[in-house]
């Protein structure tokens, strides 16, 4: 996802130096060129060599290093720069960087960077709690800076508290979310449902489907990093939920309706892909329903239409989507299902093509709106998830 992309990546004098080499390795398998600047005092927790094995690239310390081509290195480094990451930091870094002083490597490129710049402060609870540091992470904010939270836990020093550099992959995932992709769908609000639903028949049983969750939850990861507010409403699955997102847990096909018809009116783009079990319980006191004694069946009863209840009760401007599950006439199924639901764009698929439906990790997708139909080859999800708000985004 990062291809082509550059990332400044600023390390300092930290206990949690050692994170920041899994980090760059993450990073390159990104396909990102990783320039790393270590502090001097860096140097003593971790050595230039290993970040020099894992990029490819030389590790910066000195200023004054004449050891590359002739040129200012701090500001070609800065120009080179697509986004700046100082992680972990020191309260010392944080406190110059928020002041602009410039007297090492590090603070002098930072200080000549324009790209977007986040910072992970790292240090003994009572350091990063104090008045003082915090001033200087509001002054960090104040001029652009994303200040990374730190993790709570026991610490190096033998304290426990707030100061842990988070994990590798949450810095990524910071990363990725500002640099991935273009952020066309910045201040918009999208809605996304994923999973199935539990239907209770009894204390023990419950109707559901196969739904896994994966096409919802890469349609609502890949809405966050185009820039969008996301709010995904989940029902039951084993699926890691994607970072910077709202998750509401719903369990029922009725909380699931409940969540989402409170949350329509901001939204202003709705993808239902949730598979909502069609059928729920009948209530036993209900005069309508006769229990013989001796009869182990269950009467049931439709659950609430969500996808209708949405197209119904849209407001003007807002663009809903839904998806379709079929295994025959699945054009004039889904076609069919559009104009029912008054909705602007349907995901069909068919269940009896490889590699599609529940549980896989590809998807052969036909996007139907009312201008048409377009057939989409074998994709990963997230690859579909692209090109279905790639739509979507057209419909605005």
């Amino acid at each position: 996802m990062l291809q082509g992309k550059t990332v400044l990546l600023g390390v300092t004098g930290g206990i949690a130096a050692y994170k920041a080499a899994y980090l760059a390795s993450a990073l390159v398998k990104q396909h990102c060129s990783v320039e790393v600047i270590l502090t001097e005092h860096a140097t003593k927790f971790i050595a230039p060599l290993t970040f020099e094995q894992l990029t490819g690239n030389r590790c910066m310390v000195d200023t004054f290093d004449r050891n590359f081509s002739h040129q200012v290195e701090h500001i070609a480094l800065a120009r080179r720069a697509d986004l700046v990451m100082v992680a972990p930091a020191t309260a010392n870094v944080c406190a110059k960087l928020a002041h602009g002083l410039a007297d090492d490597m590090l603070t002098t490129t930072v200080l000549a960077c324009s790209c977007p710049k986040l910072i992970a402060p790292a240090m003994n609870t009572g350091m990063y709690e104090n008045p003082v540091t915090q001033d200087n992470l509001d002054l960090l904010r104040k001029y652009g800076w994303e200040v990374i939270a730190p993790a709570s836990g026991r610490l190096a020093c033998g304290d426990v508290g707030a100061g842990k550099l988070p994990e590798p992959d949450l810095l990524l995932q910071h990363i990725l979310r500002v640099l991935a992709l273009p952020h066309d769908l910045e201040g918009k609000r999208v809605l996304v449902t994923a999973g199935p639903t539990q239907e209770a028949l009894d204390p023990v049983r419950y109707l559901t489907n196969h739904s896994t969750g994966k096409m919802g939850y890469a349609i609502a990861r890949m809405a966050m990093l185009r820039g969008a507010q996301v709010t995904l409403v989940s029902g039951p699955t084993a699926l890691e939920p994607p970072p910077f997102v709202e998750v509401v847990p719903v369990v029922s096909a009725q909380d699931m309706f409940e969540a989402v018809t409170s949350r329509q009116e901001p939204s202003d783009l709705i993808f239902k892909a949730a598979a909502v079990a069609d059928y729920t319980p009948a209530d036993y006191s209900d005069d309508k329903v006769k229990k013989k004694e001796g009869d182990l069946s269950i009467p049931l009863k439709r659950t609430q239409d969500i996808l209708q209840y949405l197209g119904d009760h849209r407001r003007p401007g807002q663009v809903i989507c839904g998806f379709s599950m079929e295994t025959r006439d699945l054009l004039q199924n889904s076609t069919a299902k559009l104009e029912k639901k008054r909705v602007d764009m349907i995901c069909a698929n068919n269940l009896k093509v490889a590699g599609a439906g529940f549980g896989t990790d590809t998807n052969v997708i036909t996007l139907i709106t009312r201008n048409g139909a377009e057939e989409l080859p074998l994709l990963s999800k997230e690859e579909a998830a692209s090109r279905i708000l790639d739509r979507a985004v057209a419909l605005l």
